[in-house]
């Protein structure tokens, strides 16, 4: 080999060491900021918390409630949380023969429903 070829041999290598090296650095930039401090973890799982309250509430309190008045209802007219541990959903009926007012609490504690009250008649009521 001429030195000619051996000049562009080490400049080849030299491209594919920096090749190589601008991924690893990239590599290793994306690992450090996936890396999550204890405080954004326990944010991540309050909000996952009271989504699933949420979503809980939304799917069973609706049928407890046509079960118990025949009437299907749709969105709450009111929403009360302390996105934690409770939530409670509250319907305003249409006073067609099925309910006036309709509250759904659901507890993470306890899951499912905890309190059912229609009318001011408790359907529902279990303590923990």
């Amino acid at each position: 080999m001429s030195e000619e070829e051996k000049e562009k041999m080490s400049e080849s290598a030299k491209v594919a060491l920096a090749v190589v090296g601008v991924i690893l650095v990239g590599f290793a930039m994306v690992g450090l900021n996936k890396q999550q401090s204890t405080e954004q973890k326990e944010s991540s799982a309050m909000v996952r918390n009271y989504f699933n309250l949420q979503t809980m509430a939304t799917e069973a309190c609706p049928k407890a409630i046509k079960e118990a008045t025949g009437e299907q209802i749709y969105f709450p007219s009111e929403t009360v949380s302390d996105k934690d541990s409770y939530i409670t959903l509250k319907w305003v009926g249409e006073n067609k023969g099925g309910f006036k007012k309709a509250s759904c609490t659901i507890k993470s504690v306890m899951g499912g429903i905890s309190e059912l009250i229609i009318d001011e008649k408790a359907i529902i009521q279990r303590k923990p």
